[in-house]
């Protein structure tokens, strides 16, 4: 077995060297649901059928399939291009909006820096900043994932004030006292955005391999001794299913272009602000807004 995988590092090793190398990855990416879509169960105003096209759609928005072609420097990620279902995104305006589109992701491991071209209530941005550089630590846990021996590594990170992903609901501390004020003033309506909450950092899990010495991997994930097949990022799993070393058909790599040029920074400072006034307009009336 280890000869097998010492002669298949010495040819990928030999390909990557080559001076026109290009590597082509496809990626499963899933993330949790179960709180958001619990908000909705046990509303009387939902039918069993509005609850079923809510959870299909959530699958649709939540599980998806993303492409990462990648050289010795650079790479983008995007999600695979498909014909959208018919009504998709009726009565899933609010939620598209949250999680900005889909985009391009850019990152340039040489020069350090990643590009990503957004959409978010209705606007363009392509977010340009220094790529982030995660203090991984390396476990020597070993797992196969399809015919690639990987090592698993871990990190935190501090959690992107823009990514709805790591959305999670309140702790349920005071929540009787506020039913019971809220009841009082026969309120029945809660604003949904008041019922969540971002966490400050999470702990990310990678498994890579060095069968494919290149420091890429999905997302805005680098910096590992090998091409990272699976990330486990919160509510999220990134999981590779499908590698190609070296395609007939090149891909050029480039940065996207379109947007207004923004830093992460800036961006996420956008979209909180955004966020403050669609729970404001929740408080008002005029918001997303469900009945317990």
């Amino acid at each position: 077995m280890k000869k097998i995988v010492y002669v298949s590092f010495l040819v990928v090793s030999g390909f990557i060297n080559a001076q026109n190398f290009q590597g082509v990855a496809v990626y499963e990416s899933k993330t949790s649901t179960s709180d958001i879509t619990s908000n909705f169960r046990g509303n009387r105003e939902i039918t069993p059928e509005m609850q079923k096209q809510i959870e299909q759609n959530m699958k649709a928005m939540f599980e998806k399939t993303f492409v990462l072609t990648f050289d010795k420097t650079a790479s983008t990620y995007a999600e695979e291009e498909k014909i959208e279902a018919p009504g998709q995104q009726n009565g899933m305006r609010f939620m598209s909006s949250m999680m900005g589109g889909g985009g391009t992701h850019y990152k340039n491991v040489k020069d350090k820096v990643f590009l990503i071209d957004r959409e978010f209530a209705g606007k363009e941005f392509l977010i340009k900043d220094s790529l982030p550089k995660l203090d991984w630590k390396l476990t020597g846990e070993t797992k196969q994932i399809g015919n690639y021996m990987c090592f698993k590594a871990t990190a935190l990170r501090p959690v992107s004030q823009s990514d709805f992903r790591n959305f999670r609901r309140k702790k349920e501390e005071g929540k009787k006292e506020e039913v019971q004020a809220e009841d009082k003033k026969e309120d029945r309506n809660t604003n949904f955005m008041d019922q969540w909450e971002m966490p400050k950092e999470i702990e990310v899990i990678a498994w890579y391999s060095p069968d494919i010495p290149v420091n890429q991997g999905p997302e805005n994930y680098w910096g590992l001794p090998g091409l990272i097949l699976e990330v486990s990022d919160g509510k999220t799993v990134i999981l590779c299913s499908k590698i190609v070393i070296n395609p007939k058909k090149k891909k050029e790599i480039k940065a996207p272009k379109k947007g207004t040029i923004v830093t992460q920074g800036a961006y996420d400072k956008i979209v909180a602000e955004k966020m403050e006034e669609w729970r404001e307009m929740g408080r008002n009336g005029g918001g997303f807004r469900i009945s317990r």
